[in-house]
């Protein structure tokens, strides 16, 4: 983010293509307050919800972390015409398109076009909201295999 094309703001709004929800294979990462929003969304347990809906996948750096499973198609398992848990939706998909990556040059920001036709359109956010969702993006650390015992006992003893 060092040119900081984006100080006086960015136009995007989602346009409902779903693109950035499947198509082809990709990633949606989750981390204990996705996974607990997504417990609380569909009332189930973390084994019940890893069971189901996800997948362990090879990280950045080296650790095995908790990811959405996809369909066949490449969608993701919760999109059926539309994030079926919108409301609790991982912060990888509320931040979308204000990723850190998509954030570094101005250049970054209109290749991502190609798969965002959002992106330059509608809305005006602010840098103060741009900031705060890529904090949030940046701070949000996925669940490693290593750590999810614990986090199923807390969740255990908090239900």
């Amino acid at each position: 983010m060092a040119d900081m094309f984006f100080a006086d703001g960015l136009k995007f709004s989602c346009k409902r293509c779903s693109h950035c929800c499947g198509g082809e294979p990709g990633y949606v990462y989750l981390s204990r307050q996705d996974l607990s929003g997504l417990l609380e969304f569909f009332k189930m347990s973390p084994v019940d919800f890893e069971k189901k809906y996800c997948r362990w996948v090879g990280y950045y750096d080296g650790n095995e972390v908790l990811c959405l499973q996809e369909k066949k198609n490449y969608d993701c398992i919760l999109w059926q015409d539309g994030c079926s848990a919108y409301e609790k939706r991982p912060i990888q998909c509320s931040t979308y398109p204000f990723w850190t990556c998509l954030l570094k040059s101005r250049e970054d920001w209109v290749a991502e076009k190609v798969n965002c036709p959002g992106i330059d359109s509608g809305e005006l956010h602010k840098l103060s909201e741009i900031t705060e969702k890529v904090i949030s993006y940046e701070r949000n650390v996925p669940i490693k295999k290593s750590e999810f015992k614990d986090f199923v006992e807390e969740f255990e003893k908090e239900n």
